[in-house]
């Protein structure tokens, strides 16, 4: 699926790291950007004019596309897909399941597949999550979850664990490898992402303020609620005539202590807000659980079937 701007904080992390701009660095979005292909800030259409100074917290909470632009043209193709792999980003999280897809990395070799050469205009499409990047929600997930984690590595599961019928505990690794087998996949042996406190607080005070600030694009939808969150909207165009862009919304809570990250997407939804309506719901489940202290019993004994 394509997701467009929730993918605007991998370019951050990317920009921050290769030293290519800090958190405090301004750049002037004058609605239309002077390199490439001359692409456009969203807000240019409807106000024919940009959002004006920005530092990369405001640039994620406005969700400036000048900003990330001027990014992808510091930092080069490479760099961003260094760290957008390190994210997990084009490649199958290993969850176990069958038939999960790897989804899609813009690059120059994808491109040339296709016969064409890569050119700027290529990269600052993908800087805004557009161009052939194509990924899955749970991919999504698993790149939030990264990101908020400090830049630890998450492996989405669905198995809590495996008893051995005289009661041992199989080794997490030893499940991930038969599963990996199985599915026929690598295991994944992505490094942890180098994340500096300074550039991390810069990122997520930008996703709070896109759901907590009057001018963040899901402010409309989580103003009122009472749990302090974090999250991106993204409108990705589908590339097929006739069709709305789908709607994304990616998604941390609680802002302070995250323990629950939440990816949602509505096909042909039109504007990423549309996305922010489900995500909220399960954000609220979620924590209303947990309120009336529902906890999952993982002392119970399994049931072995045997064979009588």
């Amino acid at each position: 699926m394509h997701h467009g701007s929730t993918y605007k904080m991998v370019t951050a992390v990317s920009a921050l790291q290769t030293g290519n701009v800090t958190v405090k660095e301004k750049i002037n979005d004058t609605g239309v950007y002077p390199k490439g292909h001359n692409p456009r800030c969203w807000i240019y259409d409807s106000r024919h004019i940009g959002h004006g100074y920005l530092n990369l917290t405001d640039a994620i909470k406005h969700s400036c596309n000048y900003f990330f632009f001027e990014m992808g043209n510091r930092i080069g193709i490479e760099n961003l897909n260094r760290y957008a792999r390190q994210f997990g980003l084009g490649s199958k999280t290993g969850i176990e399941l069958l038939g999960e897809s790897a989804g899609i990395l813009a690059s120059p070799e994808i491109t040339k597949t296709k016969g064409e050469v890569w050119t700027l205009g290529y990269t600052l499409s993908a800087a805004i999550g557009q161009g052939d990047n194509n990924f899955t929600p749970i991919q999504m997930a698993k790149y939030i979850s990264i990101l908020v984690n400090k830049g630890k590595q998450v492996n989405p599961s669905i198995v809590k664990s495996v008893i051995n019928p005289d009661g041992t505990e199989v080794q997490k690794n030893e499940i991930q490898k038969e599963v990996n087998k199985r599915l026929g996949i690598e295991t994944n042996t992505n490094q942890d992402i180098e994340i500096s406190d300074e550039n991390l607080k810069a990122i997520m005070a930008g996703m709070k303020g896109v759901t907590s600030e009057a001018g963040g694009t899901a402010y409309g939808v989580f103003r009122n609620f009472n749990i302090d969150i974090g999250g991106k909207t993204g409108s990705a165009q589908t590339g097929v005539n006739g069709e709305r862009t789908n709607a994304w919304f990616v998604g941390f809570a609680p802002y302070t202590n995250p323990e629950i990250a939440v990816a949602c997407i509505i096909e042909n939804g039109g504007t990423g807000a549309i996305a922010c309506y489900p995500a909220r719901d399960v954000i609220a489940q979620y924590f209303g659980m947990n309120a009336s202290k529902i906890e999952e019993d993982i002392t119970a004994t399994p049931n072995v079937e045997s064979d009588n």
